[in-house]
This record gives C-alpha cells, sequence and structure tokens, in this order.
C-alpha cells in the first residue's frame, strides 16, 4: 500500500504535548488531516508547521467530530488515530508492504496502552485490538456494543470483511494517575448523560463488580501487571457503578416533570 494512498486523522483539543510526536511517527508521503476542536494552545501550529491539514469546528462529540472528519478524507484508505497515539517503526513497515485483498475492507490493530510508566499488558489491555484503517467511505462511527449509547467508547462499523495487522500501535493515555482519574470522571460523566437511572440497575451494578474485578485479576491476567494491574482491575470494576450513580445524581437534580 502506497503512503499516499493514506490520510491518517487526528482529531485534537489542546494536544500541543502529544501532536508533534504523533505526526512524525506517519509514514513518509502519507497525509495527515488534523481535526481540531479549536485548541487554545499551540497544537494548531505545530500541526501546520508539520504538513498537516487542519480543520477547525466546535467540539460535538467524539461520534460526531470522528464522523465529520472522516467525510473529509479524498484518499483511498483512512487511519484513524488519536494525539496520544504513535505507530511504531514495525507497523509502518506493515503498511508498506500490505496489499489488501479486493474484498477486505478494513483492518483491526493491536494496541499498547501506557500506564504510570509501563506498557500494561493484562486486565483486558491488551491486544486491545481497534479498527483504524479502512476503505474510505467504507465505514461509520457507532458507540461499542454494549455501552450506554453515550456518545464515547466508540468503534468503526465496516461493510466488507476484517483483515488484521499483526504490529501494534503504542498508546501513551495514561503517563500519572491523575491522567487517568482525568479520564475516568470525563468518560463517567459523558456515560452517565445518557445513561437510563433506576434502582435496579445500580444494585446490578454493584453486585456485579466484585465479580468484574476478580474476572479481570485473573482470568485476564491484570495480577501479572503488580499494582498497576490492581489499580486498572478495581477501577474498571467500579466504572459501571459510578455511571449509575452519577446518573442518579443528575436524576436527581432535574426538575419535576423531565426525569
Amino acid at each position: 500500500m502506497r503512503s499516499a494512498d493514506i490520510t491518517f486523522v487526528v482529531l485534537t483539543k489542546d494536544e500541543a504535548h502529544n501532536i508533534a510526536a504523533c505526526l512524525r511517527s506517519l509514514p513518509d508521503g502519507a497525509h495527515a488531516l488534523v481535526y481540531d476542536a479549536q485548541s487554545m494552545d499551540d497544537t494548531v501550529a505545530l500541526a501546520r508547521n508539520l504538513g498537516a491539514a487542519v480543520i477547525q469546528a466546535p467540539w460535538s462529540g467524539y461520534i460526531a467530530a470522528r464522523t465529520a472528519a472522516a467525510a473529509l478524507v479524498n484518499t483511498a484508505w483512512t487511519f484513524m488515530l488519536d494525539a496520544d497515539e504513535r505507530l511504531t517503526i514495525a507497523l509502518r513497515d506493515t503498511l508498506a508492504t500490505l496489499e489488501p485483498a479486493a474484498g477486505v475492507a478494513a483492518y483491526s490493530v493491536p494496541r499498547r496502552n501506557w500506564f504510570c510508566g509501563q506498557w500494561v499488558r493484562a486486565a483486558g489491555w491488551w491486544p486491545d485490538r481497534q479498527v483504524r484503517l479502512f476503505r474510505t467511505g467504507r465505514a461509520r462511527v457507532v458507540p461499542r456494543s454494549g455501552e450506554s449509547g453515550a456518545p464515547v467508547h466508540e468503534t468503526w462499523q465496516v461493510e466488507g470483511e476484517y483483515g488484521e495487522l499483526a504490529e501494534p500501535l503504542e498508546h501513551y493515555t495514561y503517563r500519572t494517575l491523575d491522567d487517568y482519574r482525568r479520564k475516568f470522571e470525563s468518560y463517567t460523566d459523558i456515560e452517565a448523560q445518557a445513561a437510563a437511572p433506576s434502582a435496579l440497575a445500580y444494585a446490578r451494578a454493584c453486585l456485579f463488580s466484585p465479580v468484574r474485578f476478580l474476572w479481570l485479576f485473573f482470568g485476564r491476567g491484570g495480577f501479572a501487571d503488580g499494582w498497576r494491574g490492581i489499580y486498572v482491575c478495581a477501577r474498571s470494576a467500579a466504572y459501571p457503578v459510578v455511571v449509575q450513580a452519577k446518573a442518579q445524581r443528575l436524576r436527581r437534580a432535574r426538575p419535576f416533570g423531565q426525569r
């Protein structure tokens, strides 16, 4: 596959600390499109200096933004990328030698996740496959199966066959515990707004939380990552409980008649 046949689409919002490393990881000759949510830092200037096309628009949520950005691509293939992700040399080499069969519409890519100074490879965080490379116009972004329907934790639904690439992306998403906590609060806020609160749903989430922790810790190997594994398993298990608790608070705060 020629690099010129791919546009790498990156969503940004105040990503000056990430965007340069992200764009520098792309194959030589590939197109880069930065879809920016009106950043207040140097994100746009840095992206343009590195040769990316930049479109700015008000933030409208992950699904709406990815849909709008993908619609601007003119090359045969689209690769969706986050600003805190990097292509490895091995993945770039794989793309350069890739020869898609006519029936293959998309490829999934494994992703390594960085957490507080170490790659976390257990607790469901590896291989963390993501559909990222697809024929332009043959995919649409939807909430991930099993989620609340909130515009977060999205995935790409593709018309046609899938292939799998072996070489990974690197995801520098949680460099510190504060990074994790901020995203945890942000994502649970978004999901709580879309959730249907009920005492039964909250009770079910509370009862299932210890089971989920044990499954992630023992069944998915979270114990192999030491204290990081314990932390990730505990927070993942608590996630549905926090969503329901926030949804309950939002419901109580709404005016009577709007519930």
